[in-house]
């Protein structure tokens, strides 16, 4: 009777959460958009690009000199206007440098690029600004989460994390942006990049 009873039980409980699960939550983001409808894209349950263990780095030295920064070797790599973007499957690492005076401040950072990415990065959510130490010195740090472009195969979006650097040295700046689906597992990576960067 007892083991007829817990099987009763136990398959009413297996039915209720079926129910449940056909339900379908809905989540909406609460950054702001950069203009586009729509809600941001999900984040995948089991996101890809995760880069891998062995993956190996080699430097990259910008043709104007000034600095050398270590990225993935193997990488795609293009450049548009003053930025160098290299890309692999689902991550990004966009580097771009500019003569500027004084140096960044999380309260700089905040004033000044937090509303050009809102206005140029898909349903932009704003993290935080901070400073960072790396092997050649301070940074600053900013965070945000955006939508990647359209896969141009199939159209599909997802929700990138950014970590953007922003370094100074004796009047000139460089930013590293740093960028993967939400979830994706790439601190290691990620500081190798940031912790590379060696003035010259």
């Amino acid at each position: 009777m007892r083991r007829t009873l817990a099987l009763s039980l136990a398959a009413l409980a297996l039915a209720a959460g079926g129910v449940a699960g056909c339900g379908g939550g809905s989540s909406s983001g609460n950054g702001s958009s950069n203009g586009t409808t729509g809600a941001p894209a999900p984040v995948e349950s089991n996101p890809a690009g995760d880069i891998p263990d062995d993956q190996a780095f080699v430097a990259y030295r910008p043709p104007g000199g000034g600095f050398t920064v270590k990225v993935p070797e193997g990488w795609s790599r293009s450049t548009s206007g003053g930025s160098t973007v290299f890309t692999d499957k689902l991550n990004r690492i966009e580097i771009a440098a500019v003569d500027r005076p004084a140096a960044p401040s999380p309260a700089s950072v905040t004033a000044e690029t937090v509303p050009v990415l809102r206005k140029t990065v898909p349903s932009f959510s704003p993290g935080k600004a901070s400073t960072v130490t790396r092997h050649d010195g301070r940074a600053v740090l900013l965070t945000y989460q955006g939508d990647s472009a359209p896969d141009e195969v199939t159209g599909k979006t997802v929700r990138d994390a950014f970590e953007r650097y922003t370094f100074h040295h004796q009047g000139r700046e460089v930013d590293l942006t740093l960028s993967g689906p939400v979830g994706a597992d790439n601190v290691d990576p990620w500081r190798i990049v940031s912790d590379s960067l060696r003035w010259q």
